[in-house]
């Protein structure tokens, strides 16, 4: 409970905390039970919880899907909150980069290199990448 209180964790992350605290495989697998069936844990809430928590602090889709799937959510429940293809995300790409590099597009490729590498690491895909940085060759 104690856990619970403090944010909202998966299942699979409880899990891991417990197994951490030496408890045993049955007693973790029943208190999860008990917990998702009075609905203190829940994978939906904590999947619609964090991704807004990582999308509000400049993460792309494709990193906040894998961090969802390192915590056990399923890839139903992942799609259901996040939409790669929204044209969304090209705009949180371009706020990202602009609050990393200002607000001047990158006329050099070596400069276009680094700030695509960046974005990469965020966590957008691709395509957002180009569109946002082959903006400042136009």
């Amino acid at each position: 409970m104690g856990l619970l209180a403090r944010r909202e964790h998966s299942a699979r992350e409880l899990s891991h905390k417990l197994k951490s605290r030496d408890y045993d495989e049955v007693s973790i697998q029943a208190v999860i039970e008990l917990l998702i069936d009075e609905g203190l844990q829940s994978d939906d809430r904590f999947a619609e919880q964090f991704t807004r928590s990582r999308v509000e602090k400049g993460y792309g889709p494709i990193r906040i899907r894998q961090e969802l799937r390192e915590r056990g959510i399923a890839d139903s429940l992942i799609s259901h909150y996040l939409d790669v293809n929204d044209p969304e995300w090209s705009r949180r790409a371009q706020k990202a980069r602009e609050k990393r590099f200002g607000r001047s597009l990158p006329g050099k490729y070596r400069e276009q290199a680094r700030q695509a590498r960046f974005l990469q690491q965020r966590g957008y895909t691709s395509e957002q990448i180009m569109q946002i940085i082959k903006a400042g060759d136009e």
